[in-house]
């Protein structure tokens, strides 16, 4: 194995995440219909509070007390600034702010990054910081009226891109990318298949309870589906282009949930004796608007060449299972064995509640690397709307 380069990855090897939570993941509209967002990440901010005072055997208020901010992703909700209407939720007490972050899909995943920035600055030695969204209880959108005869239109989301570029929706944009790199309906169809069947087999044996945190009386995840195989997939109808091969069957759901990490200095972690995850190295980078689910790719090849790094010494990568065709490509590209991916399903399966999802992969990273002592080094990463890719990279420490 090579060595990590002495280079700007080592700005974050004193950036070590030491508790890693998640809620059940609903379906929009069903088990936690009825949550709001802050509530969603309360739950959460508390549970992971309680695990890190417990394993480090101090008392709960003196993690509160050393927290020096709460850093949330989050995309479709209210509005102002749910990281601290949720630590105000969690009953942090005044004096924990809050700051809320939208890189879109990566929200979540972005906030964790900063959260190391910080600590690794010396702005503070403890964050928690992860992503929550609510679909269920957003509010709805229009666009104001321009004269007293107009009524407000309702839109979905923000724009991504300028016209003059291209803002396809996210399913279009998927057909693009599976058409120019080739990845076949059968292909997206299995890949699908096996992530309803991975999340299945690891729910069977108990993988996610050390992860989940129950809400509102659900205790698992609501999507997954047994029986769904790659036969009854091939059912299913094109869902954005007539004759396309993106389907509902092999494309996440529109979903609730929240996931947060605590991030701290390898110095606290090293005098309480805690096992964690050192944040290696983290990219960001931008594709074509019109290719958007490929932007993986090349902010996991920058972040691997800044930290003398190759595909070989990945044991495990979390990716946002958005679209079946576009994860294929990306795969394909970069040359990773699909075996190392997702290893308990992802996104098709669990669900993908855009702000929080980048900060459900780095729970489920926690869970392989350090619960189950997997892998020493891990990847977690995802396409954005917009055209943009964030990737980071993960070292196991123990104890």
């Amino acid at each position: 194995m090579r060595p990590i380069a002495a280079n700007l990855c080592r700005l974050m090897e004193d950036a070590v995440i030491v508790a890693a939570r998640r809620s059940v993941i609903g379906v929009a509209g069903h088990g936690l219909r009825n949550v709001a967002v802050e509530r969603l990440a309360a739950d959460v901010l508390q549970s992971v509070v309680t695990d890190v005072a417990a394993d480090a055997g101090v008392e709960r208020a003196s993690i509160v007390e050393a927290m020096a901010d709460v850093v949330l992703g989050n995309v479709m909700g209210p509005g102002g600034n749910v990281a601290r209407l949720s630590a105000l939720t969690a009953g942090f007490g005044f004096g924990v702010a809050g700051l809320t972050v939208d890189r879109q899909c990566g929200s979540g995943l972005e906030a964790i990054n900063l959260a190391a920035a910080l600590v690794r600055s010396g702005a503070g030695a403890f964050y928690l910081a992860g992503g929550a969204e609510s679909p269920s209880t957003a509010p709805w959108r229009f666009v104001r009226p321009t004269t007293p005869a107009e009524l407000p239109q309702p839109y979905a989301r923000a724009r991504f891109s300028p016209p003059e570029i291209g803002d396809p929706d996210m399913g279009v944009a998927a057909e693009t990318v599976a058409r120019e790199y080739g990845i076949s309906r059968q292909r997206q169809d299995a890949f699908a298949a096996r992530s309803h069947r991975l999340a299945l087999a690891a729910r069977q044996a108990a993988v996610f309870e050390p992860e989940l945190v129950a809400i509102a009386g659900l205790d698992q995840d609501e999507r997954p589906r047994a029986g769904l195989t790659e036969a009854k997939l091939a059912r299913f109808p094109a869902a954005f282009v007539p004759g396309g091969t993106v389907t509902a069957g092999n494309t996440c759901g529109v979903n609730d949930g929240a996931a947060v990490v605590a991030v701290t200095t390898n110095a606290w972690r090293e005098a309480h004796g805690l096992p964690g995850l050192r944040v290696v190295g983290f990219e960001v980078a931008g594709v074509d608007p019109n290719r958007c689910g490929i932007g993986v790719v090349p902010a996991v090849e920058r972040l691997l060449t800044r930290c003398g790094l190759g595909v070989a010494d990945l044991g495990v990568v979390e990716i946002t299972e958005a679209f079946a065709g576009q994860v294929l490509a990306c795969l394909d590209v970069l040359g990773i064995d699909e075996q190392i991916v997702c290893p308990d399903g992802g996104a098709i399966a669990l669900g993908h509640p855009w702000g929080a999802t980048g900060a459900v992969l780095m729970v489920r990273l926690f869970t392989t690397m350090v619960r189950r002592r997997g892998p020493r080094f891990g990847l977690a990463t995802c396409a954005i709307g917009g055209g943009l890719g964030v990737a980071t990279l993960v070292e196991r420490l123990d104890r």
